[in-house]
């Protein structure tokens, strides 16, 4: 009885954090953005467009309070509980495992913070300078980088016509990217 009247919510949160998940990760792996765009299609090029979709819902999310705050923050321990599955699907063990899940976390808020401050000041240059640092730090310039800058600005503006409740339902939209640009 208890279950029914106190778990309801809980239950229902569930159900909602991860449709959203799921189309946040189906928005990340887009095959634009590891085809044309040059996206390293291995294990840390996923997590750093996962990591990216996972921000702009967060930024979309950011000052709401109550059951968005909540789903927020479920939805961020979803992304993380999938790294740690996805390190030990790779093999790391049980002794490597936290080593790595704290650098990935730094590296995560890391990413945040710079693509949260080239957004609040609406600079793309800046914006494509901390996306080929992370997303590309082996190229010495990454041409498609202005393009994923331009994606990040498309989809902020989406998600900021998207209602809280909307996204409180399970549903949310990202724009599909582009065809490359010369810029």
């Amino acid at each position: 009885m208890f279950q029914r009247l106190f778990g309801g919510e809980r239950v229902r949160n569930r159900q909602i954090v991860s449709a959203l998940y799921e189309k946040i990760v189906a928005a990340a792996r887009r095959e634009l953005f590891f085809s044309d765009w040059d996206v390293p299609d291995t294990p840390l090029g996923r997590f750093e467009m996962i990591g990216l979709h996972m921000f702009l819902f967060q930024h979309r999310l950011r000052g709401e309070t109550g059951m968005a705050r909540d789903i927020a923050q479920e939805l961020i321990d979803d992304f993380f509980t999938d790294v740690e599955h996805s390190l030990r699907e790779l093999g790391i063990g049980d002794m490597g495992v936290p080593k790595r899940m704290k650098k990935l976390a730094r590296m995560f808020y890391g990413r945040t913070a710079s693509y949260e401050a080239a957004l609040e000041a609406g600079n793309r240059g800046e914006l494509a300078a901390a996306l080929a640092r992370n997303i590309r730090p082996d190229a010495a310039g990454w041409p498609h980088a202005a393009d994923l800058a331009d994606y990040v600005f498309a989809a902020r503006d989406l998600l900021a016509g998207q209602g809280v409740g909307t996204l409180c339902a399970g549903t949310i939209e990202f724009p599909r990217p582009q065809a490359t640009t010369v810029h």
